[in-house]
């Protein structure tokens, strides 16, 4: 199997023509593809700074001329729960018409989706993209080639890598900049390539400081690693 990971601009989309024009994002939650009726039906999340922002991306969306269907299932704030029929796009016309499946969820902000489709051969996933390149504008981000069991694995240990995600998803904006910028720094290297001094000069503040955001955010990360391994037991 060859997964495929692709920054795509489609022309025809409703939710990259609606992000492209308003300050709102979607991220699939499902979606199942009909390829007899030509359309796809998807549940997704839309968030916006604000309820007026959502508001306007909301209507732009439903009125978009390939929304066949759309339904707001709740509203709080800058978020929302909706599901959405449209009508087939040239992109997934062209992943389907050469046995292409999506693999894994959207996401669609700044006019550009991030796509996750796989096919079953590479002959068959460049003969794809040589087409997609017609009436399309992508960067393919990642391409990863995986046997059967290799995915399996990966379905078997879904909860695993949904601890982990969560655990960075619960790191502070601070905590995480603080982490990330260490390990580029090469704080975490043997011998270490920063202290903690450099990243407080980097931070502009105490080491106390960044010390204290590094073990709080550690703390969080380690903790879904045990119990990571666990799942995987």
């Amino acid at each position: 199997m060859i997964d495929l990971t692709m920054d795509m601009e489609q022309f025809d989309c409703p939710f990259i023509d609606t992000s492209a024009d308003h300050e709102v994002t979607f991220s699939t939650m499902h979606w199942q593809l009909d390829t007899a009726a030509e359309q796809l039906e998807t549940r997704l999340i839309a968030e916006a700074p604000d309820r007026w922002e959502l508001d306007a991306g909301l209507t732009a969306l439903r009125e978009h001329p390939n929304m066949s269907d759309y339904r707001l299932f709740s509203k709080q704030d800058g978020t929302a729960v909706i599901r959405t029929v449209i009508e087939e796009t040239n992109a997934m016309s062209t992943i389907t018409g050469h046995d292409g499946y999506i693999t894994g969820p959207f996401h669609i902000e700044d006019g550009s989706e991030l796509w996750q489709v796989g096919f079953d051969d590479e002959a068959t996933a460049e003969e794809a993209v040589v087409d997609l390149e017609k009436g399309n504008e992508f960067d393919i981000e990642r391409r990863s080639e995986l046997e059967l069991n290799q995915l399996f694995e990966i379905m078997n240990h879904a909860d695993a890598a949904s601890t982990l995600l969560d655990a960075c998803r619960d790191l502070s904006e601070v905590e995480e900049e603080t982490i990330t910028t260490a390990a580029d720094a090469g704080y975490f290297e043997s011998p270490r390539e920063a202290t903690l001094s450099t990243l407080a000069d980097e931070f502009d503040v105490s080491t106390a400081a960044v010390s204290k955001n590094m073990r709080r955010g550690e703390k969080k990360l380690l903790r879904s690693v045990v119990q990571a391994l666990e799942d995987l037991d």
